[in-house]
């Protein structure tokens, strides 16, 4: 999930509407590419390429990365719900223009909100605390075959795939 390189291959409807949302919030901007590069960096330092697939360690990166855009711009804003709503907005959108299927999109959409509600519960906790929080969250997460199952677990990470 290189930033650059995903703006990079948007069409020009995909640009506007990340423009339209982003220029509603423009001081959200520069903390949520930090979260997004440090999601990754961490995810990566942790469990190499695993996590680009539909498993636990994706699930891991996925409320990690919502929990710390929601924690980046709450040092901007001073605002949990600002911030919770922002990272939403967001990362929904990232899920609308990212090509994933069905599954794959409800079961990230499903993480993000996870991440968001840890922010909510937590934000006063360290990035340290939070990532061995999010570890022991991913070792209860539940495995789903049918996306109908995905709301059946409000409080647990989900996932799709075994790792390889």
């Amino acid at each position: 999930m290189a930033i650059w390189g995903r703006l990079m291959n948007m069409g020009p409807q995909e640009v506007f509407q990340l423009f339209k949302v982003s220029i509603r919030q423009p001081r959200f901007i520069i903390p949520t590419i930090k979260a997004t590069r440090q999601s990754i960096e961490i995810c990566d330092e942790l469990y190499g390429d695993d996590h680009h697939e539909n498993n636990r360690t994706n699930a891991f990166r996925h409320a990690l990365w919502n929990y710390l855009i929601c924690e980046k711009c709450y040092k901007v804003s001073g605002s949990v719900e600002r911030s919770i709503e922002w990272s939403k907005k967001i990362t929904d959108l990232h899920e609308e223009l990212a090509p994933n299927d069905k599954p794959a999109k409800l079961m990230d959409l499903h993480n993000n909100r996870i991440g968001r509600k840890l922010f909510k519960k937590n934000y006063s906790e360290e990035n340290l605390a939070i990532i061995t929080l999010l570890k022991e969250e991913m070792k209860k997460a539940i495995k789903v075959s049918k996306t109908e199952e995905i709301n059946a677990h409000q409080n647990q990470l989900v996932y799709i795939e075994d790792r390889k």
